[in-house]
């Protein structure tokens, strides 16, 4: 953690102190949550003031293409067989992650710019695959080459136990097309930032490229997931990462949608409607019990 003594120990304390933590079964998850329900309620989703008036807004600008790709978007659980073609997933990783432009910054050199905002333009984040069925593409874990828009071969042979592997207590995500995972390098911050609140963007820009991979397949028609419960060490090992220098932050992924099912789509018109139990049991990304 030496490279890390400008953070330390604020940030190098959270970072080790958050990796590796051991995941429980649905089944178990829900039996403790609807025990805990009983004493502790679960929080309201949203804030109101009880004395403040509220100023009703105009719904406009939800009749477009682009709101209904924010309205569309959920996350999938079920996939169709056939997997993703190539020409796809191209179009998902380059406007995801690479880099769109260069620029010249003042007495520091070239940066890149991509679709998503970073602090100071470090773009401290790095793409990662395993394709497992992305037709025309070999099965693999790759690296995504944001300069050259390619995917460059990191692994062996390659099944889908890893998914699970990489995935512990989240069986319904085998029969996605692929498994995306966002890593930081932390020496692209550090250069530049030497305090420990810095520490927050290559979070806070992991979760920009991951929506913009969820908002960028729902458009293309496909299935994406996301998820932060991951076997860092495991994961970490097969990429060739040491955890401290370059380590996962987060995952995606995507796959065909099943044939015959669409996500509910909540009216971007006026207030949230509460669905109903069928349109529920019919979401394609449901894994709670019902009942």
């Amino acid at each position: 953690m030496d490279a890390w003594h400008a953070w330390n120990p604020a940030a190098g304390f959270f970072h080790a102190s958050t990796k590796n933590v051991p995941f429980l079964d649905m089944p178990t998850q829900v039996r403790r949550l609807r025990a805990k329900t009983k004493s502790v309620p679960m929080p309201s989703a949203v804030k109101r003031y009880r004395h403040a008036t509220l100023v009703p807004l105009e719904a406009g600008g939800t009749a477009s293409e682009f709101a209904n790709v924010l309205l569309a978007r959920r996350t999938w659980r079920r996939f169709g067989a056939g997997g993703v073609d190539l020409a796809s997933f191209a179009t998902l990783m380059r406007l995801t992650a690479g880099v769109q432009r260069w620029a010249d910054a003042s007495g520091e050199g070239h940066v890149a710019l991509k679709t998503s905002p970073s602090g100071g333009a470090r773009h401290a984040i790095e793409v990662y695959t395993l394709a497992l069925g992305v037709r025309g593409l070999r099965p693999g874990l790759y690296h995504y080459a944001a300069d050259a828009h390619g995917l460059e071969r990191i692994g062996g042979r390659v099944s889908r136990r890893l998914i699970a592997r990489y995935l512990p207590r989240q069986p319904w995500f085998t029969g996605s097309a692929a498994v995306v995972f966002f890593s930081a390098v932390f020496e692209r911050e550090i250069w530049r930032y030497s305090y420990a609140r810095a520490y927050r963007a290559p979070l806070i820009e992991a979760g920009h490229l991951c929506q913009t991979f969820c908002l960028t397949a729902t458009w293309l028609g496909l299935a994406p997931f996301c998820t932060m419960a991951l076997a860092d060490a495991a994961i970490e090992h097969d990429l060739g990462l040491d955890g401290i220098g370059e380590s996962v932050l987060y995952a995606a992924g995507v796959g065909a949608r099943p044939h015959g099912i669409d996500p509910p789509v909540v009216d971007g018109g006026g207030p949230a409607r509460r669905l109903s139990r069928a349109e529920v049991d019919r979401f394609p990304g449901r894994i709670l019990p019902s009942r």
